[in-house]
Parts: structure tokens; sequence; C-alpha cells
């Protein structure tokens, strides 16, 4: 089979057990669970190409929610690194007097 061949990803128990937990949960955000099957798909050995396949991402996506895993744990993962630069700022909106 073609695709990139998974680095071993060995899921601990408790967070395969939080990974399905969230995916039984319906008021998650897709993201979230997009990120969750990803791990769980390559804790089962599955090549990047097919996980990518079945969760409708790129193949650099699954590949960095794992490398994620690897470095940082669950936590990192599953959510968003902080972006750079300041944050917007947004003045009040000026009402116009008729």
């Amino acid at each position: 089979m073609r695709g990139r061949k998974p680095n071993e990803l060995t899921l601990s128990p408790k967070d395969k057990r939080t990974l399905q937990q969230l995916l039984r949960d319906s008021h998650i955000s897709q993201r979230l669970a997009q990120r969750a099957r990803i791990l769980l798909a390559c804790a089962q050995k599955q090549r990047t190409n097919q996980v990518a396949f079945q969760v409708a991402q790129q193949r650099s996506t699954v590949w960095r929610v794992c490398e994620r895993y690897r470095q940082s744990g669950l936590q990192a993962a599953l959510s968003d690194a902080p972006r750079s630069g300041h944050p917007r700022v947004f003045s009040p909106r000026r009402v116009q007097a008729d």
C-alpha cells in the first residue's frame, strides 16, 4: 500500500479512553472530533494516506497531529497552537445620527 508508513503511535489507555469519550460527545467541535479520529486511527497502525482519506484532511494535517501528540501529549494534539502577533483590537461601533 502506498503512503507514508506511520511511525509507531502508541496511545496510553487513559488517552484512548479520553478520545473515545470525546467522540461520543455530541457537543464537541468538528475540528476536535477529527483530531481525535486521526489519533485513534494512527494508533491502529493505519497509513497516513488512509487516515487522511477517512477524515477528509490533508496528509500533512494527519502527520502534524500525530507529531504534536508524540512531542507534547494529548492536549497539544487536540488544541490549536497559540497564534503569533498582536491580537486584533476592535473599537466600539459608531452610531450615526440621522
